[in-house]
């Protein structure tokens, strides 16, 4: 829902665990297992199996690893896509093994890299084929999403979906110190920007922040962890970057938007409303977050979420 959580909801699977399913999975010849970082659905291990380098990652979700498996169709230079080897059930929940890949995480570039390295990476996004999938939001490891339509996905932002991942964030809030009173306010803004987005459908990976796009200078080494793709605008992917911008320093001396607005005419693309098509995605976003950090129970980020959507949705910033 959000990067970089605080806590996570992820299984916790020792290396001692790791080690012993591997051997009895693969055989005594894995080595070199290290711990990679921890995301906030799934914890994470490379190892070394027959000269290669892989990842195994656990889940108590399957249907993160399965859209993985599915968004391989999509690889392209521009938009590399680690293979997923294997999915199966571990530990009371499931795994992933896939293809290690070397690099360096977007999130650690500083100015120069970063302008090199972005640009081709979102035109390949939304120029994606979608031939075989259907709907707008969240797909699946089918390439099915729910939705009819792009709007009626981002109006369900206020909806507390029974099957879904955290349900029950909506009473928690309204019952929190936080309350939902901003919250609602907030989704009331985006609602009156609903009617105001065009009618159109492109591949979103929707977290390319949170050590997901690794690169090799100007070159991409890998688009990872595909669990919040959805089918929409493509400019929800800008939204993201322009939303999270002031927590990465590094990146202070780039005006995101201006760059990409530049971008979008040296390439001949109109791309109406855009002010309001940002502002919405951003407020859906900030939503997101609380909904998020409601199911961790993550206060202080709740709060902090909740002020600056409302800001956003005010048009302040």
């Amino acid at each position: 829902m959000t990067t970089t959580p605080a806590t996570t909801s992820a299984p916790g699977v020792t290396v001692e665990q790791t080690a012993a399913f591997l051997t009895d999975r693969h055989d005594p010849g894995v080595s070199c297992l290290t711990a990679l970082r921890q995301g906030g659905w799934s914890n994470a291990y490379a190892f070394d199996h027959a000269g290669t380098r892989h990842v195994i990652r656990f889940s108590s979700w399957r249907d993160d690893f399965d859209k993985d498996r599915y968004a391989t169709r999509w690889t392209s230079p521009a938009l590399p896509v680690p293979d997923v080897s294997d999915i199966g059930e571990a530990f009371g929940g499931y795994f992933a093994i896939s293809r290690h890949v070397p690099g360096i995480p977007l999130d650690d570039l500083g100015n120069p890299e970063f302008r090199t390295a972005l640009p081709a990476m979102l035109d390949a996004l939304r120029t994606a084929d979608l031939t075989g999938t259907s709907g707008f939001g969240g797909w699946d490891g089918q390439g099915q999403a729910p939705f009819a339509t792009w709007q009626e996905y981002l109006l369900n932002a206020g909806n507390d979906d029974p099957a879904g991942r955290g349900h029950g964030w909506r009473q928690q809030l309204a019952n929190s110190p936080v309350g939902i009173a901003r919250f609602d306010e907030a989704y009331g803004h985006l609602a009156d920007l609903v009617p105001l987005l065009p009618p159109v459908r492109n591949l979103i990976h929707s977290d390319l922040l949170n050590y997901n796009m690794l690169v090799d200078g100007p070159r991409i080494r890998g688009v990872l962890d595909w669990g919040c793709g959805l089918f929409g605008d493509f400019l929800w992917d800008v939204a993201w970057f322009i939303h999270y911008w002031s927590w990465y320093p590094a990146w202070s001396e780039i005006d995101f938007t201006e760059a990409v607005r530049r971008h979008f005419r040296e390439i001949g693309l109109d791309v109406p409303c855009f002010e309001e098509r940002i502002r919405c995605y951003r407020i859906n976003i900030g939503l997101g977050e609380q909904a998020y950090h409601t199911y961790l129970r993550n206060w202080p980020r709740v709060e902090a979420a909740a002020a600056r959507t409302l800001a956003i949705a005010r048009g302040a910033n």
